[in-house]
């Protein structure tokens, strides 16, 4: 860990103690905002900007041939992401709304920078992003799981995109842009999460498309370890097709927690259509399992 990218880390440490903080927080004040616990978003952020600078502190180090490109948007993203997590959490101290909040001048001030960082840290993760995913790694599954990792997850920070811009009957004094699809943002949602159980909620596929850069890594570590015990999983053509089927998996869940949002549906009250689509996927999914491992 020592050629890890230092601002990176010490980012990911200053957002967990962040979190540990933020979860003190929500026990002693229980105070709302939204429905939900004042203290809630700014801990998700910090669990959330704590695991993505951890893995990009990893991901940056597999790179060889452009050190100092990749130095540069390693330390873009640490400056995008103090400026989110500063802005959120003084807007939690003033208990107030951070996103989509147009409410008074200085609120659509905050508003706008956020903006920017939001741009920063997209335009940073792609050119990193770019730069690791061209590097051929010691080994395929660890080549692909970067590759795949990097794509979904770029895909779900652009799935946040969904929620700017006005929306119809929308107050633009108040608010431009919304996570919550067929409602207002607010009202019933999951325990901490928040995330809507009466409309659709734009922020699901969003996390979920993020996390693919820790999640699928993950699994490529987990099937290393397992082929010590299975003999079925040690060629690494195995190990590359199920990273490649896992993928596939995530990907199809992503898109269709944005298909399910779009059409103002709650996560936990799926439809017919819905349901049948996960089905698919997750018989697809077993098929190729099942025929990965038998060949």
């Amino acid at each position: 860990m020592l050629k890890w990218h230092r601002p990176l880390m010490i980012f990911a440490g200053l957002m967990t103690v962040c979190a540990a903080v933020f979860l003190v927080l929500i026990l002693v004040d229980h105070r709302q905002l939204d429905g939900v616990p004042l203290w809630a978003k700014p801990l998700k952020f910090s669990i959330s900007f704590a695991l993505y600078s951890f893995v990009w502190a990893w991901l940056l180090q597999l790179q060889h041939r452009a050190r100092r490109l990749s130095w540069w948007m390693g330390t873009a993203l640490v400056a995008a992401g103090v400026g989110e997590t500063a802005l959120i959490f003084f807007q939690a101290a003033r208990w107030h709304r951070s996103h989509f909040n147009q409410s008074t001048e200085l609120d659509g001030n905050i508003w706008k920078a956020m903006g920017i960082t939001i741009g920063v840290l997209m335009v940073a993760q792609l050119v990193a992003g770019i730069t690791v995913a061209l590097e051929r790694q010691a080994d395929a599954v660890t080549t692909w799981t970067v590759r795949l990792g990097l794509l979904i997850s770029t895909l779900g920070l652009g799935a946040g995109g969904f929620m700017l811009g006005p929306k119809p009957g929308e107050n633009l004094d108040v608010a431009v842009g919304a996570h919550t699809v067929g409602l207002q943002d607010g009202g019933p949602g999951l325990p901490l999460l928040g995330w809507s159980t009466a409309g659709g909620d734009l922020r699901i596929p969003h996390f979920v498309g993020m996390h693919a850069l820790q999640l699928l890594p993950l699994l490529a570590l987990a099937l290393a370890a397992l082929a010590r015990r299975y003999p079925r999983l040690e060629p690494p053509a195995v190990r590359l097709r199920l990273v490649f089927t896992a993928a596939a998996l995530y990907g199809g869940i992503m898109l269709l927690t944005l298909w399910q949002a779009l059409r103002g549906q709650p996560l936990i009250h799926p439809d017919a259509a819905t349901l049948a689509v996960a089905a698919a996927l997750a018989v697809a999914t077993a098929a190729a399992v099942w025929k990965v491992t038998r060949a």
